[in-house]
């Protein structure tokens, strides 16, 4: 019957609270306190506004009003701070904010443990949060927040830096970036900042170690100093990353630095251009009017800490309201002399943990110990001016990049107005050249060549200036394994003494693994250079080359067997003996016209392509005359087609026509560069055609290497065809051009490119190789090497004779000289036999005509002289007279007439 009461009582309880809506569950005033030190004006001024707008928004607690009690305690004294605690517990309070000190903080949530009362701290704290604690920290949780660096030191690529801190808590922040940091990777170094405001010490080191890459760890009111100091040591003046641990790097003034070569990053969890933000403050500035103050507040001056502490009192009211929706709360004065608790502080705290809002500082939620491992971090550069979001991390994603890549190459030329770089490079034409009158400029006007007139188009399209300085060792930059140093180009990079490296500078992988480099802005590979083939002097029998001693020795061998053979088969043939009288039917004698004579002539004739009178009649003989006309043509076609080569193409030395013949033999030596990109090609080549050839430059002696392309060039010019030079096609094209003797040999041994080298992860890669690409799309890449290349500084010498060569020498009396001789002695020969004719006829006349030899060889010699007599009388033999003269006879004399 009891029990059936109680639940009447229970039930009509029920119901009356639901009658009234559940006022009676929530408490009309509920105290807060707020522990702040003396330099904490804007964070007490936060939480004043905050209690404000949460008692003027309904909605959050609408039948409970707040009410802030305000304390001042010391930043080191503990003891004082433990008496302001323990007035507040006395004076009821359902929650204790701050203070900001983690000396003092310590004892507050040691008694608020104790006595069960909700505290929320705002600032960062490493240490463990101890069971059944009553604590939450709206500050990110410090595990996650080493998480969220660690990640942004892998998103910049940093393979190596320098960190600088100023209390030793920095190293836990720091703990997950260092961890990440293999054995295997370049050694970082770790400093700490001396006390005191005189960093140059320091800072001097850091800029002699050449590291460009620096994490600072530091109150925010150092940061400026430091940054200045760095200045001053001209740090800065070289490309520096500065990677700042603070959240509040927005209330720092960093406009002197707008122009330098500095890129400073850092993380931030509230974003001073929000709206809420914005709105929040105007608020503040308002309320300080309405109470007769002046508050001079801009968002941008609006620390994290004091943004978390306006969040946790709009957190502490959300979890109030809860709280009050399910119980009553009865809150009680607490005295710390007494072991008595407040009952509501572990439920309260409860439902600040498993809830989720939104606050100036974003997402807040919190893990089952109170700690904020739920937030979103923006990655932030100092761009244009101004602190430019570039990327958002969270625990979940990680790090997801907010902007572009048209807006990020947008602000990096922005960022570039105005801006100096330093470039370095070295003497070598045409990439670099002293002007004629160089030593009476200063500047960059002592220049000229191909790299200066590329760094103008790309300066011109991105705004910036330049300066070049030359390499002092002059070398392009090579590794060396024992010193584990670099030197050249590669060097100044790396030392930040350059922000900018451009000459014939190869990409390859070594290189790439030291510095950046933009997308090729010339291709080529290597090639040859060697010197032209040497003229043979003119052969004066040239005229016989195109057949060799053996085919001349066959021919005539063939000529004198042909003619035999016709002779014999001539006699026995029927068909070739005639009739001296065609028409004497009856002849009493036949006679065969195929003699020996006559069928060498007819012979002769068929090989000089001319023909005879004398021809064979029978089947026999004309299948062996049309046998060696066939033969005859085969051989004369060929030996004319043979001629046309030989007279025409003149001879040369033996030459080399690729790199497989420079390797068959010992005679011409060969070398590259030393230290160069071309010799490193021959040392990594896995190709075992080129590690023959790389054991064979570095065996010989003298050494086959040189310092500079110039130095191969003159070696290979003045060698005599006995000296071979590696280089990279480009550079012989430009050699060809201005000497004549010098040619390129093979095709390309490989396939590479040129590109302006920068230090590692520099932000104006892109940018600088969009340029590039630019003047590559309008042509004017290949402008300026048509103009370095083949017009300026004696370029296009060569085009003369390249356009002679090509269309094929004439012909001289040195090449066809021979065969006049030959028709001069065949006239000589044949003037000799008609003289020795003359003279024997002439004999023949006087002994038949029984006259004096000389009368009638000077009465011949008067006939042959006049050239006005067309005819002449026949001769006829006289008788016998008593004179002992004859009457020549004309029989007799017709003969030799035929004859001669």
């Amino acid at each position: 019957m009891g029990r059936k009461n109680d639940s009447f009582l229970l039930v009509g309880l029920f119901l009356g609270l639901a009658s009234t809506g559940w006022a009676a569950l929530y408490p009309e005033l509920v105290h807060i306190g707020g522990l702040f030190h003396p330099e904490d004006n804007l964070q007490e001024i936060a939480f004043r506004y905050a209690v404000e707008r949460v008692n003027m928004d309904r909605t959050v607690l609408p039948k409970t009003t707040l009410v802030p009690i305000i304390e001042h305690v010391p930043t080191l004294d503990s003891f004082k701070t433990a008496q302001k605690v323990c007035n507040l517990a006395g004076r009821g309070v359902a929650a204790i904010f701050g203070p900001q000190s983690r000396t003092t903080a310590g004892m507050v949530q040691s008694i608020c443990d104790n006595k069960e009362i909700p505290h929320i701290q705002t600032h960062w704290d490493p240490k463990e949060v101890p069971p059944n604690s009553v604590q939450i920290n709206m500050y990110p949780e410090p595990h996650i927040f080493a998480l969220a660096l660690k990640a942004v030191v892998r998103d910049m690529g940093w393979k190596t830096f320098t960190v600088l801190y100023q209390r030793h808590e920095a190293l836990i922040r720091l703990q997950e970036v260092l961890k990440d940091h293999g054995p295997s990777d370049p050694p970082v170094t770790v400093r700490q900042l001396d006390e005191g405001n005189d960093f140059r010490p320091l800072l001097k080191q850091v800029q002699a170690s050449s590291e460009s890459h620096i994490i600072l760890d530091c109150d925010v009111d150092k940061i400026i100093e430091i940054l200045r100091q760095a200045k001053e040591v001209k740090m800065m003046e070289d490309y520096q990353s500065y990677l700042v641990i603070t959240m509040d790097l927005h209330i720092v003034d960093l406009e002197e630095f707008r122009y330098g070569r500095t890129n400073i990053t850092s993380l931030r969890i509230l974003d001073p251009t929000s709206q809420d933000v914005q709105n929040v403050v105007q608020d503040w500035i308002f309320g300080e009017m309405r109470r007769g103050r002046v508050l001079q507040l801009t968002a941008s001056q609006v620390t994290t800490d004091v943004a978390l502490m306006y969040d946790a009192v709009h957190l502490f009211a959300r979890a109030l309201h809860d709280l009050s929706s399910s119980q009553r709360i009865n809150i009680k004065p607490l005295s710390c002399d007494k072991q008595d608790t407040w009952p509501h502080g572990y439920s309260l705290i409860n439902y600040m943990r498993v809830m989720e809002t939104k606050g100036l500082t974003g997402p807040v939620k919190f893990d089952n110990v109170g700690l904020r491992t739920d937030f979103t971090l923006d990655l932030v550069e100092w761009q244009r001016g101004s602190l430019i979001k570039s990327a958002t991390w969270d625990p979940q994603i990680g790090i997801n990049h907010t902007i572009s890549d048209s807006e990020i190459r947008n602000l990096i030329i922005e960022n570039l107005q105005n801006k100096t770089f330093i470039v370095s490079s070295r003497i070598g034409a045409p990439y670099l050249m002293f002007k004629t009158n160089g030593e009476k400029l200063t500047g960059n006007d002592r220049f000229e060549g191909y790299s200066i007139d590329l760094i103008d188009g790309i300066s011109q399209i991105l705004g910036f200036k330049y300066e070049f300085q030359l390499v002092p060792d002059g070398r392009y930059g090579s590794y060396n394994p024992v010193t584990k140093k670099w030197d050249g180009l590669v060097k100044q990079l790396l030392e930040r003494k350059a922000d900018l490296a451009i000459c014939d500078l190869t990409i390859t992988y070594d290189r790439e693994g030291a510095v950046d480099f933009t997308m090729p802005f010339m291709n080529l590979g290597i090639s040859i250079l060697y010197s032209k083939p040497v003229k043979q002097p003119p052969n004066l029998f040239s005229f016989l080359s195109p057949l060799s001693v053996d085919v001349w020795l066959y021919m005539a061998t063939a000529y004198l067997g042909v003619s035999v053979i016709l002779y014999f088969l001539a006699r026995i043939t029927p068909y070739e003996w005639t009739s001296p009288h065609p028409c004497n039917n009856e002849p009493e004698e036949l006679e065969n016209n195929l003699t020996l004579c006559n069928l060498i002539w007819h012979n002769c004739g068929s090989i000089m392509q001319q023909g005879s009178d004398i021809a064979p009649k029978a089947v026999s003989t004309r299948m062996v005359a049309g046998m060696w006309w066939f033969f005859t043509l085969i051989m004369i076609s060929s030996y004319t087609a043979n001629l046309a080569a030989f007279l025409t193409v003149e001879r040369m030395d033996a030459t080399i026509e690729s790199a497989e013949d420079l390797a068959k033999q010992t005679k011409i030596k060969y070398g590259a560069v030393s230290g160069g990109s071309t010799l490193s090609f021959f040392a990594n080549s896995n190709f075992s055609l080129y590690q023959k050839m790389y054991s064979f430059m570095e065996q010989t002696r003298p050494s086959v290497f040189v310092s500079n392309n110039a130095e191969g060039v003159e070696r290979v010019a003045k060698s005599k065809r006995t000296y071979a030079f590696f280089m990279e096609s480009t550079s012989i094209e430009y050699v060809v051009e201005r000497n004549c003797d010098l040619q390129q040999v093979g095709g390309l041994l490989d396939s590479k490119g040129y590109g302006v080298a920068m230090p590692l992860n520099s932000p104006y890669r892109t940018a600088i190789s969009g340029a590039v690409l630019k003047l590559q799309e309008e042509g004017k890449l290949y402008a300026l090497k048509n103009k370095w290349w083949k017009e300026m500084h004696g370029g296009g010498a060569c085009k003369q004779s390249v356009a002679v060569a090509s269309a094929g020498p004439e012909l001289g009396m040195s090449n066809v000289g021979g065969v006049f001789v030959v028709l001069i002695g065949g006239m000589m020969g044949s003037l000799i036999v008609a003289i020795l004719e003359f003279l024997w006829n002439t004999r023949k006349v006087a002994v038949e005509e029984r006259a004096s030899f000389l009368e009638t060889l000077k009465e011949e010699i008067r006939f042959a002289l006049d050239c006005a007599a067309n005819t002449k009388p026949v001769r006829k033999p006289k008788s016998q007279s008593p004179a002992g003269s004859s009457t020549p006879s004309y029989d007799k004399l017709q003969q030799p007439r035929d004859s001669q």
